[in-house]
C-alpha cells in the first residue's frame, strides 16, 4: 500500500462518515444541544466516574 492510496482510503472513509450522519436523520435545531455550553446555565448531563456521591 502506498501513502497516497491509504490517505485516500482515509479521506474517502470521512466523506462516508460525513454523509452518513448528515442524511441518516433531519437536523432539528430546537431540540438539538448547545454547541458550547460555557456558562449557558444548562446542567451537566450523564456519568462521570470521578463524581462523588452526594
Amino acid at each position: 500500500m502506498t501513502r497516497r492510496f491509504t490517505a485516500s482510503l482515509a479521506v474517502a472513509g470521512l466523506v462516508l462518515l460525513v454523509a452518513f450522519d448528515q442524511f441518516s436523520t433531519p437536523l432539528n435545531p430546537y431540540q438539538a444541544p448547545a454547541l458550547f455550553a460555557l456558562g449557558s446555565g444548562q446542567v451537566a448531563a450523564g456519568g462521570f466516574c470521578g463524581a462523588l456521591p452526594k
